[in-house]
């Protein structure tokens, strides 16, 4: 079947793409019977997918690549079924897109949050945002922003971060987007994190925005109460249990060098005070006492 794949190879240059078909499918046909290698068979398929693809068969080349892998797994087959499946995707997507139905539903979803119906807001943001997409919607980055304070109303705190970022990544300006994150983050307890999530949106949204401000107010307020041992014990301990779960608490703890200094502030106190001399080191130190790792009393 050698010569068949390599006729329908050259239909596929002249870009006779229905001839290329036909031969692949009959160099399929006849592969079992003249017991061709199964590498022949997936390469025909493989070209057949090629041709699907060309056409705009998406779906039908889908298939035919997966075909072709039960026959011999190609990592270059592979490739091509990945990029086709990515492509199918993209155009399902980019036919979806409405803009008028996207601003019929964020309209829906503004007046379920405004009636506390907070999961039925949820679903119409999120229809918003698969019609109104932010490469071709400007004002998508405040649908993320109004589903972050659903799924904060909703007690759902990581995803409500997860779309604050978003937003904040879209609109680096707008101040709502560093709100939404650093109440989510204050009510997870991660006082320490939200503190420099509030620093950073009056840097980027403007110093007088008074809801940033009160923010880093509660913050400071929280970590003044850990500090000094005013939190409840349940407080603490969910204070705690979300800062040992943060890869950069982990690192500082994990460093020798760390782990060193927090001993010679147990046992040498003299010693302690010449690592608050290092800026690197106070760093660290300040992050774990405003993660409540580190109590100073």
């Amino acid at each position: 079947i050698s010569y068949i794949t390599n006729r329908a190879a050259v239909h596929f240059e002249m870009g006779n793409l229905a001839e290329c078909i036909k031969d692949c499918d009959l160099a399929v046909e006849r592969g079992p019977s003249v017991r061709a290698d199964y590498k022949m068979i997936a390469r025909a398929l493989t070209r057949k997918g090629n041709a699907q693809r060309k056409q705009g068969e998406l779906e039908a080349a889908i298939k035919t690549y997966k075909k072709s892998l039960t026959e011999h797994r190609n990592a270059d087959t592979l490739k091509r079924l990945n990029d086709v499946e990515k492509e199918l995707k993209d155009k399902r997507e980019q036919e979806y897109v409405n803009l008028d139905l996207a601003t019929e539903e964020k309209d829906k979803g503004n007046a379920f949050f405004k009636e506390s119906k907070f999961p039925e807001a949820v679903k119409c943001y999120t229809e918003a945002l698969k019609r109104g997409p932010p490469k071709v919607n400007q004002e998508a980055y405040k649908v993320y922003s109004n589903r972050a304070a659903c799924y904060t109303k909703l007690g759902a705190l990581p995803e409500a971060v997860k779309d604050a970022d978003v937003c904040i990544e879209l609109k680096p300006d707008f101040a709502k987007g560093y709100s939404r994150k650093g109440t989510a983050q204050f009510f997870m307890k991660e006082f320490d994190k939200a503190m420099e999530t509030y620093k950073l949106g009056l840097e980027q949204a403007g110093a007088d925005n008074e809801e940033l401000k009160a923010g880093l107010q509660r913050c400071i307020q929280k970590i003044n109460m850990g500090n000094s041992g005013m939190l409840s014990e349940q407080e603490q301990k969910e204070r705690q249990a979300h800062a040992m779960a943060d890869p950069e608490i982990q690192s500082i703890l994990s460093d020798p060098v760390m782990r060193q200094v927090l001993q010679d502030f147990q046992e040498n106190p003299k010693a302690a005070q010449e690592h608050m001399k290092q800026p690197a080191i106070m760093a660290k130190i300040q992050k774990l006492v405003n993660a409540g790792v580190v109590q100073v009393r």
